[in-house]
């Protein structure tokens, strides 16, 4: 019913950047919340940074002042710019979404996309 197609991972060297994509398309009524995720191997899946329902943004500690999460809301896209990378910062990292449906506008689902790279590494 809602689809998230990510782009925007790749290989790069400590201190440089990327910029992540995030469309959603399907029968949308509503995108209540919208952000990115990241798990590195052996790790949990954590928050990177997100448009909360409230419309704030949250960011996790260790991206703060690094990189800058922005939406189309026109297009139902997010974008995660990532600036001064750090090998720590390599992981999959996903797309999130709270959705309310048009068949079920009082409703929220949650979905994700499928998961793009991203490594750090010189």
């Amino acid at each position: 019913q809602v689809q998230l197609v990510e782009s925007g991972g790749g290989l790069v060297q400590p201190g440089g950047s990327l910029r992540l994509s995030c469309a959603a398309s399907g029968s949308i009524f509503s995108i209540n919340a919208m952000g990115w995720y990241r798990q590195a191997p052996g790790k949990q899946r954590e928050l990177v940074a997100a448009f909360t329902s409230g419309g704030r943004t949250n960011y996790t500690d260790s991206v703060k002042g690094r990189f800058t999460i922005s939406r189309d809301n026109a297009k139902n896209t997010v974008y995660l710019q990532m600036n001064s990378l750090k090998p720590e910062d390599t992981a999959v990292y996903y797309c999130n979404a709270r959705v309310r449906l048009s068949g079920t506008p009082w409703y929220d689902n949650d979905y994700w996309g499928q998961g793009t790279q991203v490594t750090v590494s010189s």
